[in-house]
């Protein structure tokens, strides 16, 4: 079995977003520069996991409804059948992974490969709203410092969503209150995430 082959840019396109580090709002114009083909690559995953030159390109989304007037937001407990090791154990309130070759097939390239991450995690039964609002870049660990992460916030009108995949364990529906007193068990990126949209 081949190994997967994941979607990266050169470091120095970060210089796009301006540097930053942690949570950055959404910007089109940055994000259609990222997407610019001359600059996209494959390259096998397991060589770019600690190779701080390339970014692997993640799209990470959250899902958020609203309950007796309160945000709620869709969370869970990372299983060890997850791709990344280094995140085990750790709650998450975003779905997402890499781009693969595969999804090169598709007429939009980055919209594919997110949308099959969010088809093969998660079974959403409502109506929703999607939207762009963020980048994330967190070089404060070695996970952080090999990834760029792209934020989508979907707005379900009902909180009929849940997990497909069994790795996704502990999941649900939980407010923004409740999910920020448990701070210490967030993954960073997650954190980052509830810091900067609620």
């Amino acid at each position: 079995m081949s190994e997967e082959e994941v979607l990266v840019i050169p470091e120095a396109r970060l210089l796009d977003l301006g540097a930053f580090s942690g949570f950055k709002p959404f910007c089109s114009q940055s994000f259609q520069s990222l997407l610019a083909p001359e600059f996209m690559q494959f390259r096998p995953r397991s060589t770019v996991e600690e190779d701080t030159s390339f970014k692997q390109l993640i799209p990470y989304v959250v899902l958020q409804c609203y309950l007796e007037g309160q945000p709620h937001v869709f969370q869970y407990t990372r299983g060890k059948g997850q791709g990344e090791k280094r995140l085990h154990a750790l709650r998450s309130v975003g779905i997402g992974g890499h781009i693969s070759r595969e999804d090169a097939a598709g007429e939009d390239l980055y919209r594919s490969g997110m949308m099959r991450e969010l088809t093969e995690e998660m079974i959403i039964d409502s109506p929703y709203q999607e939207e762009l609002v963020g980048f994330i870049y967190d070089d404060t660990n070695a996970v952080g410092r090999v990834h760029l992460g792209v934020v989508h916030r979907l707005t379900l009108d009902q909180p009929a969503a849940r997990a497909r995949e069994s790795e996704l364990t502990d999941s649900g529906f939980v407010s923004v209150h409740s999910l920020k007193s448990q701070w210490e068990r967030l993954e960073s990126w997650s954190q980052l995430c509830l810091a900067n949209l609620f």
